[in-house]
């Protein structure tokens, strides 16, 4: 199976998660990714205390097309302080934190639908 190399243009499900990373469009990435209507790519980002409105900038640059932003915040449910969700939410993008697992499995059923969805997504083991 190829690896990722930093950014793949298009919309995918996520095939797997675990293991410290990510399966999608017959890639496999170790560590985390941000997937947006435009792509998926690497997201520098290993636990939730270092998610800041800057590293999720991508999402932020692609506003006009996301209308709902999921935050897998890793093993464990994290809260979303206002740092992060009111910029957001002035860009016009709802927000939700939740367990990795649980969002990339919100992010499939949401990209199956066709809604405007994006997911940052901390790999977990």
């Amino acid at each position: 199976m190829p690896r990722f190399e930093g950014f793949v243009p298009g919309r995918f499900p996520l095939d797997a998660i675990g293991a410290g990373g990510f399966r999608f469009a017959e890639m496999s990435h170790k560590g985390s990714i941000i997937a947006t209507p435009i792509g998926i790519r690497i997201w520098p980002v290993t636990r939730f205390s270092e998610v800041t409105i800057e590293s999720l900038q991508p999402v932020l640059d692609e506003a006009g097309t996301i209308d709902f932003l999921l935050i897998g915040t890793g093993a464990d449910i994290a809260f979303i302080p206002p740092a992060l969700r009111d910029p957001l939410k002035q860009a016009g993008i709802a927000v939700e934190g939740m367990a990795t697992g649980a969002a990339a499995r919100t992010y499939n059923v949401l990209v199956g639908e066709d809604r405007r969805v994006a997911a940052a997504l901390i790999a977990v083991d």
